[in-house]
């Protein structure tokens, strides 16, 4: 019985099913506010589906410039992060869910917006009038963009999605809380269903394509190396704008 466990323990990993997606296109990874490089990365693409992995707001200075470019690209995909969500949320019940949102990166959103007076300690009606200004300054075309982005978004055996997925659970029941902010299982078992998912929301030091995971969070805003991965039949290849 050990022996078989330990030869078990050793055993080649099974080949995972090739990248195969029905068309080629690019994914980019989390952009918190890095309007700088989302455009530089925007420039240097055509005639190719670009699809964005969530994460457009927060830490960076220019969460306000990247919204208003995405949304003026109908052509380009965006699904929603968790980072989206929380600025929602905020939007929604700004005492409830402010004061988590001001500590992972809303001040910088608000700044953005020029959404002036915030601080980690606002608190009570404070919370209530700076979520009144950033409804004003966003325009609700703006917010109404937002509320609409998707969970994920698949191409061919290839499933972009923000956080990742669970690896028990079939594509089409996966939560948007797991699309969002990920599952405890994800980066331990390969799914059975020969799906790859291409996801950010995890920052990484090299973007890597592994057993049905493809990784491309390369801490935009605070390395300045926004990643995109170029997905064709049979692979993954990484280009760092």
């Amino acid at each position: 019985m050990l022996g078989n466990w330990i030869k078990g323990l050793f055993a080649p990993k099974t080949p995972f099913p090739p990248i195969a997606p029905d068309a080629a296109f690019v994914a980019l990874g989390d952009i918190h506010g890095r309007a700088d490089l989302l455009a530089r990365a925007l420039d240097s693409m055509t005639d190719v589906q670009i699809v964005c992995v969530g994460d457009y707001v927060d830490r960076g200075d220019e969460s306000a410039e990247a919204l208003r470019m995405l949304q003026a690209r109908p052509d380009v995909v965006c699904i929603s992060g968790n980072h989206e969500e929380m600025m929602l949320n905020f939007l929604d019940h700004p005492q409830k869910h402010g004061p988590r949102w001001l500590r992972y990166g809303g001040l910088q959103t608000l700044a953005s917006f020029d959404v002036a007076g915030a601080s980690e300690g606002t608190s009570g009606a404070g919370l209530d009038a700076l979520a009144d200004k950033l409804k004003a300054a966003m325009g609700e075309e703006l917010i109404q963009w937002l509320r609409s982005r998707p969970t994920l978004w698949r191409s061919g055996n290839v499933v972009v999605a923000h956080a990742g997925a669970d690896p028990n659970v079939s594509i089409e029941e996966q939560t948007p809380e797991t699309l969002h902010w990920g599952h405890a299982e994800f980066g331990k078992h390969p799914r059975q269903d020969g799906i790859w998912v291409l996801h950010g929301h995890t920052i990484v030091d090299t973007p890597i394509a592994d057993q049905g995971r493809i990784s491309i969070d390369t801490g935009a805003y605070a390395t300045g190396r926004l990643t995109a991965a170029w997905v064709t039949d049979g692979q993954a290849n990484f280009k760092t704008v």
